[in-house]
């Protein structure tokens, strides 16, 4: 069992840290492994325990940091704010830097799957000297999935919209039936629609997560800022002409329609992209071929400047 949070330690050997951000957020993380230093990020609706079955691999080639995000698993779950700034991803995005350097590492890889793939582009684009190498894993930016809205991707993707809906709304829903909501998720989403690409561990955490009504209020807030905020800045980065300047990998499961590595060319100056046979959870579905394709792109880039 995890020391912090009575769930099973899906990461033997690795040390649990919390560290405490400037703005009084705490964050736990996991961290294991040699090497140059690897953040890697969950996605919704997950929490740290989403990499377990990478995590052995990475830590030969890597030293891993692997937290809980704000307002996810055993980190912080501050209540949202009007404007949905505290769960921003630049807020987000703030909490990683900090924990990064608490713990040593002034320059970093970043892997992020789903919702972590935006705090990690955020991070990114806001801190372009902390960032080595950026993997957004199944994602096209949050403007970019804003602004090809379609008939067809808001009926697919309906928890954007759902999510981002005012308090008390979907929290209310959820909390009705937790376990179904997050059963419904995660198999809608997995290729095989279905479970078994979900460990009986992870799914401890994840059903953890619905659990706690801070926690479905957190996320809820997460998208809230996805419809706000974060794409204001999305929209403002482009504007701009600001790319992410270092170089980025792409993953994404070969269900995924459309061109993304096209997308992401608008922006990144050097990127390229790996399809990996799986849906949405790479990391859970194939761990395999997501490592095949992430262990030799981190390997040339770990030290870039």
């Amino acid at each position: 069992m995890s020391e912090v949070s009575g769930l099973p330690d899906l990461f033997p050997g690795f040390a649990e840290r919390r560290i405490e951000t400037a703005a009084g957020i705490e964050i736990y993380a996991r961290i294991g492994g040699s090497g140059p230093p690897l953040l890697l990020l969950h996605g919704y609706p997950q929490t740290h325990a989403m990499w377990h079955k990478m995590a052995p691999e990475l830590a030969r080639h890597s030293t891993l940091v692997i937290p809980d995000l704000r307002g996810y698993g055993a980190s912080s779950a501050p209540p949202g704010d009007e404007a949905h700034e505290i769960y921003a991803k630049r807020a987000m995005a703030q909490d990683c830097l900090t924990l990064m350097r608490e713990l040593g590492h002034a320059r970093f890889s970043v892997a992020g799957h789903d919702r972590g793939g935006r705090v990690a582009y955020r991070l990114a684009l806001d801190h372009p000297e902390a960032v080595a190498a950026l993997i957004p894993v199944d994602i096209i930016p949050t403007a970019e999935v804003w602004r090809r809205l379609t008939a067809e991707s808001a009926v697919r993707g309906y928890h954007w919209q759902f999510l981002a809906q005012p308090f008390p709304l979907p929290e209310t829903l959820i909390g009705r039936e937790p376990l179904y909501y997050l059963e419904h998720t995660l198999t809608s989403w997995a290729g095989p629609r279905d479970l078994t690409p979900f460990s009986s561990g992870a799914l401890a955490h994840y059903n953890a997560l619905l659990q706690d009504p801070a926690r479905v209020h957190a996320f809820c807030e997460d998208y809230r800022a996805g419809a706000a905020i974060d794409r204001r800045l999305d929209e403002a980065d482009l504007a701009a002409g600001r790319k992410i300047a270092c170089p980025a990998l792409l993953l994404h499961g070969d269900y995924l329609r459309g061109n993304p590595l096209e997308v992401w060319r608008g922006w990144c100056t050097d990127v390229a992209a790996a399809t990996v046979r799986s849906g949405h959870f790479l990391a859970e579905e194939n761990p395999a071929d997501t490592l095949a394709a992430l262990i030799p792109f981190l390997a040339a880039n770990a030290g870039a400047r």
